[in-house]
């Protein structure tokens, strides 16, 4: 900490970009190319869920060419959550600074991914934000859009975090920030994977950054969002919410 209370935040390390992949064999190699074009000195991890579609063999082809490329092999499809769970522990044993969320399809935008990097050097987690000025989908359907903006609305009020887009996936976390979250305690999955996350960060009084990006809806493979995925969400902030509000009322919180 400084004099005047505020904390002074060290130099933020090399940055792993993991990338969790189930079937994107026509997304992987393009979206790779972008990160390591935007932010030469990153490395990439592609972790990938025994993708039927080849995505696997693609990723290694890339790692084969680039020593900046990694690969994590899983054994299948665990979900979202899980993935980057285990990319994380890779990132932590590995030695990296800095582990950044990214999605493989291209609607987080590598070339904005400087802009997060800068903002994390003041900042504990920084989050791509589509519902703060400055932020903006592309090519949604308004149904789509409502879901997301009802949902991160939900989770915000309900869970009172001061976080506008709390569902987004377009993160970076510094290594001590992921290392304090109770990682080991992390079961959800999907949008409810983002918004446990955020939450814990919130609660742990760690300084989370909302930085405007732009989100471009996939034009190749296909969505992994599911109804399952929202009716998990749903119940589980939920239940967060009023478990927060009942260990108030009775005066004790829980971690």
């Amino acid at each position: 900490m400084s004099d005047g209370g505020e904390r002074r935040y060290g130099p933020l390390g090399t940055a792993l970009v993991i990338i969790p992949t189930y079937n994107e064999a026509e997304n992987i190699k393009p979206i790779v190319a972008r990160v390591r074009s935007s932010v030469p000195e990153a490395h990439v991890l592609v972790a990938d869920d025994n993708s039927p579609d080849g995505t696997g063999k693609i990723a290694d082809e890339l790692a084969v060419e680039d020593d900046h490329v990694q690969v994590l092999h899983r054994r299948g499809k665990e979900g979202l959550g899980a993935a980057y769970l285990a990319g994380f522990r890779w990132g932590i044993e590995h030695g990296y600074g800095v582990l950044v969320e990214m999605d493989a399809d291209g609607s987080h935008q590598p070339e904005e991914l400087p802009r997060l990097l800068t903002a994390l050097k003041g900042a504990d987690l920084v989050l791509g934000s589509r519902w703060v000025p400055g932020g903006r989908v592309v090519n949604w359907p308004k149904s789509r859009e409502f879901l997301s903006r009802g949902g991160s609305t939900y989770s915000r009020l309900l869970l009172d975090v001061p976080i506008r887009d709390v569902t987004g996936g377009y993160r970076a976390f510094r290594t001590d920030t992921l290392e304090g979250l109770g990682l080991e305690e992390v079961a959800s999955q999907g949008y409810c994977f983002q918004v446990d996350l955020a939450r814990r960060a919130v609660k742990a009084g760690y300084h989370v950054v909302e930085v405007p990006i732009t989100f471009v809806e996939r034009e190749l493979g296909d969505s992994k969002m599911s109804r399952d995925i929202v009716v998990e969400a749903l119940w589980r902030v939920t239940a967060w919410g009023v478990g927060t509000r009942a260990n108030r009322l009775l005066g004790r919180e829980r971690p």
